[in-house]
């Protein structure tokens, strides 16, 4: 398993050691000793989610606060996405800063997003089966979120936003400056 640090301190594109053959392929996506040695710390997951959906479809960018800040690792299964995650530590030398990376089924690269990070992806292919580990639990209280076409940010979704399909509740998330503190 290969580590590679982003420009965003803490992030990571991880490229797991893929065995193949005439029956397919097996990997190790996850290995608790590996991780800590290739980020440089311990984290425990506590929980999976799994999403599906369509072509221009755009998830978050979300994160949760406080003592519900998550770290995630994630993945896609079946597809092709567009991952981001934005620094939100207000002493990071990065903070408002985003990373993207193309995660498919076929590079099979995960992408670790650290506790501090809004996160959100935007399916490229027909359909994408994405799969994401979390080092804390869900907490609705503590949600918050960044609109996906704040200018401050300007992120670079490779689609025109005209074709962007988003959910009601993320069509009004704020600004970075006027986002819910992370810390």
């Amino acid at each position: 398993m290969r580590f590679i640090e982003t420009k965003l301190e803490g992030c990571f594109v991880i490229e797991p050691t893929v065995f193949k053959d005439d029956r397919g392929y097996f990997m190790e996506s996850f290995n608790e000793n590996t991780f800590e040695k290739g980020i440089g710390k311990k984290i425990h997951f506590v929980q999976d989610n799994q999403s599906y959906s369509s072509k221009g479809v755009l998830r978050g960018l979300h994160y949760q606060c406080g003592e519900h800040a998550q770290a995630k690792l994630v993945r896609v299964l079946e597809g092709e996405v567009l991952d981001v995650a934005v620094d939100l530590r207000p002493n990071s030398k990065t903070f408002g800063h985003y990373e993207s990376i193309i995660l498919t089924a076929e590079n099979q690269k995960q992408f670790f997003v650290p506790r501090g990070f809004a996160h959100g992806f935007l399916v490229l292919s027909d359909t994408a089966t994405f799969f994401y580990k979390c080092d804390n639990f869900y907490n609705k209280e503590s949600e918050g979120g960044l609109i996906y076409n704040d200018p401050t940010l300007n992120i670079d979704w490779q689609t025109p936003l005209d074709y962007l399909i988003i959910s009601d509740k993320d069509k009004i998330l704020p600004t970075l400056q006027n986002a819910k503190k992370v810390w």
